[in-house]
């Protein structure tokens, strides 16, 4: 059972956060200072450290060296970003950025802890043997995504090719498909491997804010602006930025995104003077870039800075036999987490697994094996533990989508029958039109990111009004 280090001082916070991974078959030890952690524990021998990057004392950053080798997670609210991306040059292995959802925190963890076990066992000089793979198939650790149908073999092809250079690349698929993972994959076999990947999800950050957070801005440049800070552009400089969901960037960011790809440079907000920055951009969208430039609701010189190379991830529903083989690693992944020995699909459930349209693609088969990991008491996974309704796959898309919530889209009256989504898509409904997106996202327990990306999934379009705003 891996264990891990708690190291934060809002005791709210970390008992939350303890009683979360002790959920998940985590072993929790705590901490509210660097100083207690290294009173109390040999913190180099903790599997993981999460540690608040601002503490009483010294800084969370200070544990990076005092772990040794073992990893490091920094938590960091989005106006302590830039200090974040600083930490990750010092050696810390990521970032989440507060407030985080339980599954953001949870798939950090196990990510993280995956790729140190990985790397454990398989050295930098074992690397030519691990290389190798079997014919046809890319090596586990060379790309990263589980799966070997055509297509993926195809995308794959093309990920060896564009990697190495500096293009531009936009992938285009579905959201849950793992676009985040080509991503990571581009960046990891190129030549900017070394240094930082700086991820950014466009709709996750209020408009407001969102070309300070990616430019930086000077002091006094807006309300608020104390102090001038730099931007996760500059964060990325000699590295690669990934810009997903890019295409809910508002017009104004896209003209400066545009000056730092045309020049090569970049000028903060409330700024006269501009500076060179060596980036290279990787965006990904679910939209149709084109159909919204024509329309106007997306530069068109920029949508064609960005489609130097296009990469398509198919949807989980048009990989065949890859949704086995992708549910078989994420039930070992489960099981290994969370202490569970010989679990294995019934036949029911493989049937389910490969005729469900899978809506929410490979992002909704994880969160439903983890469910029924957790909640299966024999050796076997029914399809029922899945938690999935083959019934519905009459429908298309299409039709799915028109189909009112019960008690929910039509009346705005929650019902006893309610199920999450339901209940989601009833309280959006209700509150949209006078709460912002950020006071929704903390009513209902979940990060602006989540919020947005249950909405595209549901079908429930974020209202451009005066208060959706944030």
């Amino acid at each position: 059972m891996p264990h891990i280090l708690i190291v934060e001082d809002e005791t709210i916070i970390r008992s939350a956060l303890r009683r979360l991974l002790e959920r998940n078959q985590y072993q929790v030890s705590e901490a509210g200072s660097v100083q207690e952690a290294q009173e109390r524990y040999s913190i180099s021998s903790f599997d993981l450290v999460v540690s608040d990057l601002r503490l009483p004392g010294a800084p969370g950053t200070e544990l990076i060296k005092l772990a040794e080798g073992s990893p490091v997670l920094i938590m960091t609210s989005y106006a302590s970003l830039r200090s974040a991306v600083d930490s990750m040059k010092m050696g810390a292995v990521d970032y989440i950025a507060k407030p985080f959802d339980h599954d953001e925190m949870l798939q950090a963890v196990a990510r993280i802890l995956r790729d140190h076990q990985e790397a454990r066992r398989n050295p930098p000089s074992e690397a030519p043997s691990k290389a190798a793979g079997k014919a046809g198939a890319p090596a586990e650790g060379e790309i990263g995504i589980i799966g070997s149908c055509a297509p993926m073999q195809d995308l794959y092809s093309k990920i060896r090719k564009v990697a190495p250079t500096d293009s531009n690349v936009l992938i285009q698929g579905e959201s849950g498909t793992g676009k985040e993972l080509v991503a990571r994959a581009l960046h990891n076999l190129s030549k900017r491997a070394k240094a930082p990947l700086i991820s950014v999800n466009c709709a996750a950050i209020p408009e407001t804010l969102i070309e300070s957070e990616l430019f930086g801005h000077e002091k006094g440049a807006f309300t608020g602006a104390s102090a001038g800070r730099a931007g996760l552009v500059e964060a990325a400089d000699g590295g690669t930025l990934f810009l997903d969901e890019i295409g809910e960037l508002p017009l104004e960011a896209q003209a400066r995104l545009l000056r730092v790809l045309q020049e090569g440079e970049i000028r903060r907000v409330g700024s006269v003077q501009s500076q060179k920055v060596d980036v290279r951009l990787i965006a990904a969208t679910h939209r149709d870039l084109k159909t919204l430039a024509k329309t106007g609701q997306f530069r068109e010189d920029l949508y064609y800075r960005l489609h130097v190379i296009a990469l398509k991830l198919p949807p989980l529903r048009e990989r065949g036999a890859d949704v086995v083989e992708i549910a078989q690693a994420f039930l070992a992944r489960q099981c290994q987490r969370m202490g569970r020995d010989h679990l294995r699909f019934a036949h029911d459930a493989e049937q389910a697994i490969r005729h469900y349209p899978w809506p929410g693609n490979v992002r909704e088969l994880e969160n439903a094996i983890e469910r029924a990991v957790i909640l299966c008491e024999g050796n076997e996974i029914s399809a029922e533990l899945l938690g999935i309704d083959i019934e519905l796959d009459d429908l298309s898309d299409d039709e799915f989508a028109e189909q009112p919530a019960q008690g929910a889209v039509n009346n705005h009256e929650p019902t006893e029958d309610l199920s999450l989504e339901d209940y989601f898509q009833h309280f959006v409904l209700e509150h949209q039109d006078h709460m912002t997106e950020t006071e929704l996202a903390r009513k209902l327990g979940i990060s602006r990111k989540c919020l947005w990306e249950r909405r595209q999934r549901l079908g429930i379009p974020r209202r451009k009004g005066a208060a959706a705003g944030s």
